[in-house]
């Protein structure tokens, strides 16, 4: 297959802002005449582009801007928000010792808008979370809150999910209905924030010796070769700002649920300190709740 000839611009009569850019070409080869190209040439390298002949020295192409594509990952069901509580031991009834971490739930957990593919392109629900004051949000989150006939909430979070049946506007999420004991869970949140350290605590770097005269303790040490290459390799490990990262932990298992207290334990460690936010979702299984594709 013939490549696709090359083209210099020679003028443009459109922002790069606005949905559709009109070009004007001319062919860098004097040999290279515009009515030689072919539309399917230029096409098969770029879809969206759309040619005219101006002149018989000129060719006008129209760009168009590209759909929009969501990136962000589909869930295996609906979720919930939570609020870490704190860590503690929880004896099963054969005596085992398991550390569990204690989510609790603020009031929220709402249904405050439902997307589907002929609205925004994809199918997902937002959720809100955690009760608060009207003067705590601005006048456009207030709107869009009203407009769905739901309290005042601090947290909005979208789960994408391959269908949006059953979901409407203003729907309470309750966990007990969502979950139960012995599911496994996705749990999201943000890391304790470490500040910046070094490359012992952040990567678990061994020191060097503290006695026998040495003089290279906790430094870093080499970082690379010399001359060549002549720089350091991107991803290299060395000291820097440690934690406060969004993390999730996957595949924990639910040990109890309260449903006088309103609090769920995890089993496990989950990101962040106490009060922290938490995003609950089922685990993702591929070939069982997540498609292999």
């Amino acid at each position: 297959m013939a490549a696709a000839p090359t083209l210099s611009c020679c003028s443009t009569t459109a922002s790069a802002q606005l949905t559709r850019s009109t070009l004007l070409f001319r062919p860098t080869s004097p040999s290279l005449k515009p009515n030689s190209i072919s539309a399917s040439q230029l096409s098969s390298s770029f879809s969206n582009l759309k040619l005219t002949l101006k002149t018989p020295n000129s060719i006008q192409v129209v760009v168009k801007r590209m759909p929009m594509v969501v990136s962000m990952s589909m869930e295996a069901g609906i979720g919930v928000m939570g609020t870490k509580l704190g860590m503690m031991s929880y004896f099963e009834a054969e005596g085992k010792v398991v550390p569990v971490t204690v989510v609790g739930f603020r009031e929220g957990n709402i249904v405050t808008q439902v997307k589907t593919e002929a609205t925004d392109g994809y199918n997902a629900v937002q959720v809100g979370y955690r009760r608060v004051r009207d003067r705590k949000l601005t006048k456009p989150e207030l709107g869009h809150l009203q407009k769905a006939d739901v309290i005042p909430m601090r947290h909005l979070q979208e789960f994408r999910l391959q269908s949006v049946d059953g979901f409407e506007t203003s729907q309470k999420l309750d966990f007990e209905e969502l979950f139960k004991e012995g599911d496994l869970v996705d749990v999201a949140g943000t890391t304790i924030g470490k500040g910046f350290q070094g490359g012992i605590k952040r990567h678990n770097f061994k020191r060097g010796q503290m006695t026998h005269g040495s003089k290279s303790h906790r430094a870093l040490g080499s970082i690379g070769a010399g001359t060549t290459p002549g720089r350091v390799y991107k991803g290299k490990k060395m000291p820097g700002r440690m934690g406060g990262t969004k993390t999730k932990i996957r595949k924990l298992p639910i040990v109890k649920i309260d449903s006088e207290l309103r609090v769920v334990m995890i089993k496990g460690a989950l990101p962040g300190k106490p009060g922290n936010l938490l995003r609950i979702t089922p685990a993702k299984i591929v070939g069982k709740n997540i498609p292999k594709n």
